[in-house]
């Protein structure tokens, strides 16, 4: 097999956290060419001695300092010409972390430039990036609808209309405050934790958090 056949194969990430009551996730600006100054996402080249699973939790701790974060893979993108220079096969993962994971987890890397974007405000992207994070927003659209994948987000408290601001940034459509709260409580899903929050719109909001253990539903 001559080298032109020779199909390299590389990991990406969408990673995703909620700051504030919306959705975010992590890019990492590009300091060679090609794409020089791009933002890209988090990933590597895979060795011929590691695992893809492997080679994406490495990467992440070595370039983005976040390590025990919930993963799933999500697509393979194989379009012939998606990297310039060589034929480069991407499988692609799904990564979600919560905000208060990161600040006590996240370890600082000066020589990489990194930040959290909103998802209505990603930057242009390197390659077929931006291609890439839409298709795992689709797929976290699809994955939020029935089953419990937003615990990995809000493991802590969390008030209903922070709650439905994040749902509506991932699924990008407004849902009725009554009806979503009401099959929120109906349905058994989270618990009220006996605490507000004084500081949310200046009015005491009561502070819920996800139930141990919930079933998997359809919610919407």
């Amino acid at each position: 097999m001559g080298d032109s056949d020779k199909h390299i194969i590389e990991t990406l990430i969408s990673i995703f956290t909620i700051d504030k009551g919306k959705v975010k996730t992590l890019l990492i600006r590009k300091k060679d060419e090609p794409y020089k100054g791009y933002w890209i996402l988090p990933g590597g080249i895979l060795a011929g001695n590691e695992t893809i699973e492997t080679n994406i939790s490495n990467n992440v701790f070595e370039k983005c300092g976040i390590y025990n974060l919930y993963i799933e893979q999500d697509h393979i993108f194989s379009d012939l010409h998606r990297n310039p220079e060589k034929r480069v096969i991407a499988c692609s993962f799904i990564g979600l972390i919560d905000s208060i994971s990161i600040k006590i987890k996240k370890e600082e890397r000066p020589h990489i430039e990194s930040a959290w974007f909103s998802l209505n405000a990603i930057p242009k992207m390197g390659y077929d990036h931006e291609q890439v994070i839409e298709h795992a927003i689709d797929t976290l659209r699809k994955k939020i609808v029935n089953t419990n994948i937003l615990k990995s987000l809000f493991p802590s408290d969390f008030t209903l209309p922070e709650l439905q601001s994040v749902y509506e940034s991932i699924l990008n459509r407004p849902l009725d405050r009554r009806n979503f709260r009401k099959k929120f409580i109906n349905l058994g899903l989270i618990e009220d934790t006996g605490y507000k929050n004084e500081g949310y719109n200046g009015r005491p909001a009561k502070l819920y958090r996800f139930k141990e253990n919930i079933k998997e539903r359809d919610l919407f």
